[in-house]
């Protein structure tokens, strides 16, 4: 079932074109991602689902129900702030219940829902406390209670983990995703964070400048970019110029590789984990190309090199698992690079 429907969704703000034609269908029960830089328009596209913000010209159905008469206190959706706003003045419990005021349940069936929106997000027994005893990471988990215990259809994610310290960040990542299944309602989240939406995410929508450029699993969103632009903003991308003649492509750096069939191909593309330094003693493998340290950055479990190679300007990144026994190479060491033909991806422009 289609939880959220829009159709040739544009919206302005004075002169500037905030949201271009978007067309996009997000299932029922799907952990769906809207990522993109700064000023791309995945807030806006969020609000406008809630209803904050107008649209001007084409439709958005939630539950197949068109939404343009709906105001936002009418619409099957609640949202979490990226600021939480947790009241002060009010105790966990209260903060919690503090939508359900205008409910037709009783004081004992809000106490009862309640608990079990606390115990859902792991705050059983927090319902006494003060607002202002709350860490990050609990203050973060009444925001999320107080938006499903109204058991909203869809619930919308506005940047809430960026607060936290990257520890706490990456547990509540895990945290929200086992959530959602467990409710098993529409999550959509606003996030500028590749790694937190590919690890969070059943589908993404790469938005630039107000436009949806993929929309993919993360799988295929890392290994096969529709760009070079998404490419470069989905983790880390390697790209060289590639010379086209007569049906062979020469890769800057790395030589002569098979026509990929495409019509128009300027650069190609290659994730740092999808090649190899061979250390002394190992065997050639693949396709091999000579190429020097340039510098390294030491992150424990890996070590990333940046190598340069004859006939490329720009350094290549290198991911090496930092394996028992395995030395870190001095920067200025030549050393031999294995590459795989099937990990290029090939770009117009």
């Amino acid at each position: 079932m289609t939880m959220i429907s829009l159709s040739g969704v544009n919206k302005h703000y004075d002169s500037y074109h905030a949201l271009r034609n978007i067309d996009l269908d997000i299932e029922a029960g799907e952990f769906f991602s809207l990522l993109g830089p700064s000023g791309c328009g995945k807030t806006t596209l969020l609000r406008t689902i809630a209803g904050f913000e107008d649209i001007e010209s084409g439709t958005l159905k939630i539950a197949g129900a068109d939404m343009a008469e709906v105001p936002p206190n009418r619409r099957p959706t609640n949202m979490v702030f990226q600021s939480y706003a947790i009241f002060p003045h009010l105790n966990v419990a209260q903060n919690v219940a503090f939508g359900l005021r205008k409910s037709d349940l009783s004081k004992s069936e809000q106490t009862r829902v309640v608990g079990e929106a606390l115990e859902m997000v792991g705050l059983d027994g927090f319902g006494a406390r003060a607002a202002n005893a709350l860490s990050g990471g609990q203050r973060q988990r009444v925001a999320l209670a107080r938006a499903l215990v109204l058991k909203p259809k869809v619930l919308l994610l506005d940047e809430p983990l960026s607060a936290l310290d990257k520890k706490l960040r990456e547990q509540m990542q895990l945290e929200l995703r086992r959530l959602q299944r467990q409710v098993g309602i529409t999550f959509i989240l606003v996030t500028h964070d590749q790694e937190e939406a590919l690890i969070m995410s059943d589908r993404i929508a790469v938005m630039f400048e107000g436009q949806i450029a993929q929309l993919a699993d993360p799988q295929t969103l890392y290994r096969a970019p529709a760009s070079r632009k998404v490419g470069e903003f989905i983790g880390t991308m390697n790209v060289m110029p590639v010379a086209q003649n007569a049906g062979n492509l020469t890769i800057a750096g790395l030589g002569q590789v098979s026509d990929p069939a495409r019509d128009t191909v300027s650069h190609a593309g290659i994730r740092p984990e999808t090649m190899s330094i061979l250390f002394p003693g190992e065997p050639d493998r693949d396709r091999v190309a000579a190429a020097k340290i340039v510098d390294r950055a030491y992150y424990g479990d890996m070590t990333y090199y940046e190598v340069g190679l004859d006939g490329l300007d720009n350094t290549l990144t290198i991911s090496m698992k930092n394996l028992m026994g395995r030395e870190i190479l001095e920067i200025g060491t030549p050393v031999r690079i294995s590459w795989r033909e099937d990990a290029l991806v090939f770009f117009d422009q």
